[in-house]
């Protein structure tokens, strides 16, 4: 089974903003939502605060969760509604055929690999450096992975990526996209970047704190087409690129208004 969450987050409470300001905390609270042990449980979570008065937390386990410990410490435990929606997956997968089209949004963290980077911070040139070290060491050259920090940079490693992740983006076919840049005119069709963040935080040890991780998300969001229903349920259970752990990766679809 799969199921999909969505939880409303408190953002007056104090481990609520403990929780908006660090995604590792976040993804330790989410991990604490699955019964038993979840080391082999691949979880996908995003956070949406758009409107930062009401932000919400959506989940994607194998797992049924729950959420009370969140909804205590984080959420509005007092007040009337629904304070966790959890929903069976199944039935929205079950319905992807090639050729739909889909309303989406995903988080994901565009990055490149390179053997020659240009342009460091000082963080990336001291992991360049621990990298050639442990290149010698070994007689085999490595890579660095570097986030993309532009707009432009961002919107490319997106559409670029969508024929392998089974789906395409209609407005891709017709018009070159203007990066950053919102169109009034069929917006339903264009691919937009609604969010940029950049998020830094150690992972509690020394060796990290030296060397925080560094992460640089965007937020896209637009309509999608479906051009391989088997490959494109693949991406929506196991998300797209890299740093899942930290609120990147999970795609989530709405059904297009109708016109």
């Amino acid at each position: 089974m799969t199921y999909l969450s969505r939880i409303r987050i408190n953002p007056l409470r104090s481990q609520s903003r403990k929780l908006l300001g660090n995604a590792r905390a976040m993804h330790s609270i989410v991990m604490h939502g699955i019964p038993g042990d979840a080391t082999g449980e691949r979880i996908l979570w995003r956070l949406d605060a758009d409107n930062p008065h009401r932000p919400w937390l959506y989940v994607l386990t194998h797992t049924k969760p729950d959420w009370t410990h969140l909804i205590e410490t984080a959420g509005w435990p007092g007040a009337e509604g629904e304070h966790a929606h959890i929903a069976d997956y199944r039935p929205l997968l079950d319905k992807l055929r090639t050729g739909d089209s889909y309303a989406f949004r995903v988080t994901a963290s565009p990055v490149q690999n390179t053997k020659t980077p240009t342009k460091l911070t000082q963080a990336q040139k001291n992991r360049a450096q621990e990298r050639l070290d442990a290149a010698q060491a070994t007689g085999r050259p490595r890579s660095l992975r570097l986030g993309h920090r532009t707009a432009a940079a961002q919107l490319n490693w997106f559409t670029e990526r969508t024929p392998s992740w089974g789906f395409r983006i209609p407005a891709t076919d017709i018009e070159p996209q203007l990066p950053g840049i919102e169109l009034d005119d069929n917006i339903a069709s264009q691919v937009l970047i609604r969010n940029r963040q950049r998020l830094s935080f150690g992972h509690g040890t020394t060796r990290s704190n030296k060397h925080p991780v560094v992460i640089h998300t965007a937020t896209f969001e637009g309509r999608l087409e479906i051009t391989d229903a088997q490959r494109f349920t693949e991406i929506l259970l196991a998300g797209i690129g890299p740093s899942k752990a930290y609120g990147c990766g999970l795609l989530t679809l709405a059904a297009l208004p109708i016109a």
